[in-house]
């Protein structure tokens, strides 16, 4: 163990849009430390495909954006944080243009496109679908050229050290296992997203819920973990990854058609294969449940569209199904809904601030209620951009607030049975699948939660890296159940067939979890 103590004034977990727009703006107040559990370049941000939306051409309107927002939101979009997501939106595009991002034009123009539940063409993207690995790029380029900024890979936050109610550091183990501690003045957690908490995800392998999980130990309040969204059309192919098929493609004319190979989106809605995900989803889901296919799939078809277009709008789509023998501008291409972005997350206002001083939280780890019940499409690069940039800036009137001598040793962390880890991970993602999934009830939820309670005498402890993520994973998946059991109501993408309808009165509110339970403000 080390015993060797660090400082620095401002601490950063995740790489993502959010954490590194937030250390740009901190590099001008003091020292910046960026942690990354695996390399800088893995985050979610560099598998976002679909683009980044933002009201930016001549054709748009701010108050469109808005409006778009907060229909997606189903009733529970915080109207605050949509007008800071929009207004701010644009002067921080012009930024990532400024700092060098290579948006996709047409000669000197910026290409917009359109994606489900917008009303006009606002989606910015990048070499046609890796918008969110050039904007990485771009902001990784521009925080190395700051010289209080310093990245460390491969060390994983196992959690928060707090004292005296107040959150100065982090504890880490290293890539060689040793548990050490950072101090800070303030800690900012931009960790991503929960998606392997479920057997299906377009998220990639580091999103376990970490800095969901560690802020609910230290005491934060979480709020709106109900609202998991499930990307519609994930590539599915046997033993091959659930790969994310960009909602983009629907937006270039892709249709969806069931095992018979009928088109049915218009029939569950007069968007048709541009309707809210949580609606597209529950369509693909319902034609699978009365397929009389052995292995029910439904499928996107791509083929009546010019192959050369579709070549040059997607390459990465096209080359990585391709090496899963599946041609999309030819073939029918097999999907199935994964899970793939959650509205929920660490409470914050609108600054980042949680209810811990010293804790702030940006993009999809953090929950302004931007997002209300279901996220508008691309609007997620967008609000890690803007809040990043955000909690960057108020979190430097943090600094000096903790002493840098005098540490403490960090303290132990949880002790716990040594079994086979891996097949308990399989066995809670099978369970959050198949009971706490695209569709619920009160008998699948309290299922979920027995399960899961009990599953609690099983974890690992906290002595490596995987078995603080299998922690996570367990923290995380209870959190989400319980909200969803909490909530008697459908709204967005928490779909009750117990209670199919809305209800204003008692829900059209956001619920906050805590130890003591989960209430409704």
């Amino acid at each position: 163990m080390k015993k060797a103590l660090q400082h620095a004034d401002f601490i950063v977990v995740g790489a993502g849009i959010a954490g590194l727009r937030a250390a740009i703006a901190l590099a001008e107040a003091g020292t910046v430390l960026v942690l990354a559990k695996q390399e800088i370049t893995e985050s979610a941000t560099q598998y976002a495909q679909g683009g980044i939306a933002v009201a930016f051409s001549d054709e748009d309107e701010i108050s469109l954006h808005f409006q778009d927002t907060i229909n997606a939101g189903d009733g529970l979009v915080n109207a605050e944080a949509a007008h800071v997501l929009v207004e701010e939106g644009p002067a921080r595009i012009q930024e990532l243009i400024d700092w060098g991002t290579q948006f996709d034009r047409h000669g000197t123009k910026l290409t917009f496109a359109r994606e489900a539940a917008h009303s006009r063409d606002r989606i910015l993207h990048a070499h046609g679908d890796s918008t969110g690995r050039e904007i990485g790029r771009a902001l990784y380029a521009r925080a190395t050229k700051q010289k209080h900024i310093s990245f460390s890979e491969f060390e994983f936050t196992a959690g928060l050290h707090l004292e005296s109610g107040r959150v100065c550091g982090v504890q880490l183990i290293s890539s060689r296992g040793e548990l050490h501690m950072v101090r800070a003045a303030a800690v900012l957690l931009a960790t991503g997203g929960v998606g392997n908490v479920y057997s299906n995800t377009t998220n990639p392998a580091v999103a376990t819920g970490d800095g969901v999980a560690m802020a609910y130990r230290a005491g934060a309040e979480i709020s709106d973990m109900e609202f998991v969204q499930f990307h519609p059309t994930a590539l599915y192919v046997k033993n091959a990854p659930r790969f994310l098929l960009s909602e983009a493609l629907r937006g270039e004319g892709g249709v969806l058609r069931n095992g018979e190979l009928h088109r049915f989106m218009p029939k569950y809605h007069e968007m048709g294969e541009l309707a809210p995900r949580d609606v597209v989803a529950r369509a693909i889901a319902h034609e699978m449940e009365v397929s009389r296919l052995k292995d029910p799939v439904v499928y996107l078809d791509l083929t009546h569209l010019k192959e050369d277009h579709v070549k040059a709008r997607f390459p990465r789509i096209y080359e990585t199904c391709m090496k899963h023998n599946v041609d999309i501008t030819v073939d029918l291409i097999p999907v199935r809904p994964a899970a793939h972005y959650l509205m929920g997350g660490v409470r914050t206002d609108m600054e980042g601030r949680t209810n811990l001083p010293g804790l702030y939280a940006a993009g999809e780890t953090s929950c302004t209620g931007v997002h209300g019940a279901n996220r508008l499409a691309s609007n997620s690069l967008l609000e890690g951009l803007v809040y990043g940039a955000r909690a960057g800036h108020v979190m430097r009137e943090e600094l000096g607030k903790v002493a840098k001598s005098g540490d403490p040793p960090p303290q132990p962390l949880a002790q716990g049975k040594h079994d086979d880890v891996e097949a308990l991970v399989r066995e809670m993602q099978q369970v959050m699948w198949n009971k706490v999934g695209i569709v619920r009830s009160r008998k699948t939820l309290n299922e979920a939660v027995q399960y899961l309670q009990t599953a609690a005498e099983r974890l690992p402890g906290m002595d490596t890296r995987r078995h603080c993520e299998v922690r996570n994973l367990h923290t995380t998946a209870l959190l989400i159940a319980r909200s969803a059991l909490a909530r008697l109501e459908s709204r967005g993408a928490h779909y009750r067939i117990d209670y199919p309808a809305h209800d204003d009165a008692k829900f059209k509110k956001h619920s906050v979890l805590t130890e003591k339970g989960v209430r409704f403000v």
